[in-house]
């Protein structure tokens, strides 16, 4: 009895310690999962970002702001906005750019729908790419997502100057240029007028 005792006891502490290894191993792999992929202090992820558009009635001069979600739609009138994404630059860098991804779809005198736009459209730069349509018009007013911490934001650059400190070659440093002597036996460079009268 003894003897099936000895084998099994050490079995048995043996499976305890590599329960202990694996919970052990696992608490360091969760620990070292970068925090975009826990879904904490990375970029916003496409689905939880919301973007204000603004839609403007030309004809009678309305305007309506809709707040919508990447992959949501809203309808005002015959005008469909669907919102495919939204983009703002992190604050780290230099331009600052708010995008949306948008599709417009406006009803015809027929009843049926027709897609009018659908591309990428910046608040900062509206020009860059318009809804042309006779009586909407549509634009991204903002683009709410966070981005995680970054270096700081760039400061105005440094004025420079042409001058160098650095010791000029062949010389002492402050000493006027000289041009190479010429080689033992060799013919004087031309000067400036001999060269231009032939």
């Amino acid at each position: 009895m003894r003897t099936l005792a000895a084998p099994l006891l050490i079995t048995l502490a043996l499976g305890a310690c590599h329960r202990g290894a694996e919970q052990q191993n696992a608490s360091i792999a969760a620990k070292n999962v970068p925090a975009t992929a826990a879904g904490q202090g990375g970029v916003t992820p496409m689905p939880q970002r919301v973007a204000v558009l603004g839609i403007l009635n030309k004809r009678n001069g309305i305007e309506k702001d809709i707040a919508l979600h990447p992959g949501q739609s809203a309808r005002w009138k015959d005008v469909i906005v669907r919102l495919r994404a939204c983009e703002a630059t992190a604050p780290w860098e230099e331009e600052k750019l708010t995008g949306a991804f948008v599709q417009v779809d406006v009803q015809r005198p027929d009843k049926k729908w027709g897609r009018v736009f659908s591309g990428w459209l910046y608040r900062e730069s509206p020009s860059l790419n318009v809804v042309e349509h006779p009586v909407y018009d549509v634009w991204p007013k903002s683009c709410e997502m966070t981005y995680p911490p970054g270096p700081p934001a760039p400061t105005a650059p440094a004025s420079s100057s042409n001058l160098s400190s650095a010791r000029k070659s062949g010389g002492a440093a402050g000493a006027a240029p000289t041009s190479p002597a010429p080689a033992a036996g060799a013919p004087p460079p031309p000067s400036a007028t001999e060269s231009n009268a032939t």
